[in-house]
């Protein structure tokens, strides 16, 4: 494990002592979809743009059950 790489959390218990818990910073607890990828490789903007027109498209096709709308 690189020294990069670690992830430092400090805690105070109820007795006031102070933990320190080193870990992966790949693995924190705060980031719930962490994915590793290669150094410098980044996700194609069409994947966003499709993810955009598809929840959009549901979003109309829901709303379009809707009593009431126009």
């Amino acid at each position: 494990m690189a020294a990069e790489n670690i992830y430092r959390q400090e805690t105070i218990t109820d007795t006031g002592t102070v933990k320190i818990v080193e870990m992966d910073a790949s693995r924190r607890t705060d980031v719930l979809f962490r994915v590793r990828r290669e150094e410098g490789h980044e996700i194609s903007a069409w994947w966003m743009i499709g993810a955009f027109v598809l929840f959009s498209g549901v979003v109309v096709f829901l709303l379009s059950g809707v009593p009431g709308s126009a």
